[in-house]
């Protein structure tokens, strides 16, 4: 029997603590959120394993939580305080809406695959409001928001939700082509983004955000 409360503070100890994850709050959070509950059945033992984890579904477009060191990384970016709204693009099961939620943020989890959108519900309650819709239009009707975070690589810039921001909003990202891609920062200053690369990362590619291919002669 995994003894999961010893498994998140080696996870906090272990992978976040010496990957610069300095935030007492974000520790706090990551060692309270119970992880193992925002995984499929089947994964659960593998739910601390300082790797991404793909999350299904069978089929179709999947999802995939980020490690824990680089999604405490990312959330630690966006400098989440008490009632901030947040938005979690390509959400999954949750996980990260439920983390930005336990550090005092008002949630929109957005998700556009209508198996995951239910379970994201069914595992959130009502801490967090789940949109299903596609995840490369944002959530207008819940919009503007101070935060966004986008669980999944993007190889475009990701101009609808950046729109979202309010003035001053931060939107962190994995960007780039797989084997280059870096976890990005945008900061809205009026009508402008500026964007700086945090550190070296890569997640599975969403298809909402994939560059179109070039003609090939």
């Amino acid at each position: 029997m995994i003894d999961y409360a010893q498994a998140r503070r080696m996870m906090v100890d272990c992978q976040l603590r010496t990957f610069d994850v300095n935030e007492n709050t974000v520790l706090d959070a990551f060692d309270t959120v119970a992880r193992e509950t925002f995984v499929p059945k089947d994964r659960e033992p593998f739910a601390y394993i300082d790797q991404t984890l793909h999350i299904g579904p069978a089929g179709g477009e999947s999802r995939c939580m980020p490690a824990p060191m680089v999604l405490a990384r990312m959330i630690q970016a966006l400098r989440i305080r008490p009632g901030v709204t947040a938005l979690d693009v390509a959400s999954g099961y949750g996980y990260a809406a439920s983390v930005m939620a336990h550090l005092g943020a008002q949630v929109t989890a957005l998700e556009s695959v209508p198996e995951l959108a239910a379970e994201a519900r069914s595992r959130l309650g009502t801490a967090v409001q789940v949109v299903e819709g596609p995840i490369g239009a944002g959530a207008p009707k819940q919009a503007p928001f101070d935060v966004i975070l986008v669980n999944g690589r993007v190889e475009v810039r990701p101009q609808a939700l950046l729109e979202q921001l309010k003035d001053d909003g931060r939107l962190v990202c994995v960007m780039g082509p797989h084997r280059n891609a870096k976890v990005t920062l945008f900061v809205r200053a009026g009508d402008a983004f500026g964007a700086r690369p945090l550190f070296d990362a890569s997640l599975p590619g969403l298809d909402a955000f994939a560059e179109e291919a070039g003609f090939a002669f």
